[in-house]
């Protein structure tokens, strides 16, 4: 017998935890066995409390010691959408029925208050909570008795999961999977190549992939040092608006690939959203007052240490440039899905974004931002591989325009079309406008990281 033991943890909510239960996942039937779902952040939970609404069994799998883990570690940063838009609907009505205190809908939250004022709760709510696994990392998937060749009698087969829970490797069956494991743990390198380098790995210590926390816990780690930021999105400009707040006590370096400085601005005044051109703005005075040293166009192709820190050479309309040493690298860069643990999985996806084939087109970044990306269900996720979906932000492959409304879509599309709702799994049920899920905040004095309502906080 094939058994998951789900250990309780105090997620925190609304709601006591139910007692501690045992998932039988051994079965004559596939049908009698659960759906998985792969990662516990907004979509893997919005599409638990969807099959519970439905009634379907199922097993929620987190590798991390807390629902909401990836996004804790941005939990100082606000999203750019509002709460509204960052609340999968059947997982509100679930959680009001057990008397849960809702945040004001029109207030944009910040990634801690994601997690703890709704991710939590909903985690802990009994429709839920006795089907939940942290601390369970999946190492593999596969077909029951298959290799990724064998087709014979392969829709019929039940997929096979492979865990490390414990210290122990487990093996358990299901009659479904809904990978939601986002992209936030696989940060893309800062070579201009898109190559993990020899020294680039050595130095990790000295670099930061993603939003530090430099007004709180991080502040040390970059006052007094001299700090390159890479990248040209919201994510750097807001990067080095923190840093610049240390004052003298910081010496920045901006490095992207744009081919002018000013392509990172904006709209600044002329920007339909004036937040969004107030950020331009302010970046754009802190460059004119050389605050920030700026390197651009510039393509990183190689990492150095040296005795006064770390050397970054690189192309430059080209000619190799060298910059001069600095203590610390922020890299904001993106990231990218990890496909490693599916191998074994038959799977359609789009050789340029890393995203679900039949996607790509939708969520060119070129064409597409948060609020313009037609929303879409089961029909365009599914995968060669008969009821196995790839969901969120993973969903999207490098593409950085992923909402997270329109994950809750997916899964309620994709949940519709397992229970047999098949006319509901084809229609859309979302509706978003144009530009303002897409805005950002600003406090009265500094601009407040921001981000999209993303999985993995990609701005």
């Amino acid at each position: 017998m094939n058994n998951i033991e789900l250990k309780q943890v105090n997620t925190g909510g609304c709601c006591a935890p139910a007692a501690k239960t045992k998932v039988d996942v051994t079965t004559s039937s596939n049908k009698e066995l659960p759906i998985a779902i792969i990662g516990a952040g907004p979509v893997g939970l919005a599409a638990a409390a969807h099959l519970a609404n439905k009634g379907e069994r199922f097993i929620l799998l987190e590798s991390g010691d807390s629902v909401g883990s990836n996004i804790l570690n941005w939990g100082h940063v606000r999203l750019f959408s509002p709460w509204q838009y960052n609340i999968d609907k059947i997982a509100k009505k679930t959680l009001e029925k057990h008397h849960w205190n809702a945040p004001d809908l029109d207030q944009l939250p910040f990634g801690s208050e994601l997690v703890n004022e709704y991710l939590k709760p909903l985690a802990n709510l009994p429709e839920i909570h006795p089907f939940l696994s942290l601390n369970t990392r999946v190492v593999s998937i596969s077909k029951k008795g298959l290799d990724k060749m064998k087709t014979a009698n392969r829709e019929n087969s039940s997929f096979v999961i492979y865990i490390e829970q414990n210290g122990m490797s487990k093996r358990i069956e299901a009659r479904a999977v809904i990978d939601a494991t986002g992209t936030w743990s696989q940060p893309n390198p800062i070579n201009a190549d898109s190559i993990w380098t020899k020294e680039e790995r050595e130095l990790n210590q000295h670099i930061y992939y993603g939003i530090p926390d430099i007004k709180g816990k991080h502040k040390e780690r970059y006052k007094g040092k001299k700090v390159a930021v890479v990248g040209g999105g919201h994510s750097a400009i807001n990067t080095i608006l923190e840093l610049s707040q240390l004052n003298d006590e910081v010496e920045i370096t901006w490095i992207m690939r744009k081919k002018n400085v000013e392509d990172a601005y904006g709209g600044e005044d002329k920007d339909a959203l004036e937040a969004r051109g107030e950020l331009g703005s302010r970046i754009h005075q802190l460059v004119d007052a050389s605050h920030v040293k700026v390197y651009t166009p510039f393509l990183i192709h190689q990492l150095t240490k040296t005795n006064d820190g770390i050397g970054i050479t690189g192309e430059s309309e080209g000619s190799e440039v060298t910059i001069s040493p600095v203590d610390e690298i922020i890299a904001n860069t993106g990231s990218r899905p990890d496909f490693s643990f599916i191998r074994e999985i038959r799977l359609s996806i789009d050789s340029a974004t890393e995203s679900v084939e039949e996607l790509a087109p939708l969520i060119d970044p070129n064409l597409h931002s948060c609020g313009t990306v037609r929303p879409h269900g089961e029909e365009v996720l599914r995968q060669p591989e008969k009821d196995f979906y790839i969901v969120g932000m993973k969903s999207y492959g490098r593409a950085p325009t992923f909402l997270m409304a329109t994950g809750y879509e997916q899964v309620r599309s994709i949940v519709a079309h397992l229970s047999g709702d098949f006319k509901s799994a084809k229609k859309v049920e979302l509706d978003l406008p144009e530009t303002g899920v897409c805005s950002i905040n600003l406090t009265s004095q500094i601009s407040t990281q921001s981000c999209c309502g993303m999985e993995a906080s990609k701005c």
